[in-house]
């Protein structure tokens, strides 16, 4: 099991590289999202489930919702 840790430990900083990166907004909020689920997982791994759910729901939910939804705005205002 550890090999996974290792292996969503690199996922992680692959995305989050990749969400700095990239020149697309909306991608580039997908990645946080995803970089935020993977390590809500590996807070489960750490036997911390309430931290965990509280990462999923906020940190993966709700601010990829909001990040989105503001994209999306603002490129409507620029039109």
């Amino acid at each position: 099991m550890i090999y996974l840790d290792v292996l969503l430990c690199i996922l992680t900083v692959i995305c989050a590289v990749a969400a700095m990166v990239t020149r697309k907004l909306v991608a580039a909020a997908i990645l946080a999202g995803v970089v935020s689920l993977v390590v809500s997982y590996l807070f489960v791994r750490m036997k911390a489930p309430d931290v965990a759910m509280t990462e999923a729901a906020i940190g993966a939910a709700l601010s990829t919702v909001i990040f989105l939804i503001a994209i999306r705005r603002t490129e409507e205002e620029e039109r």
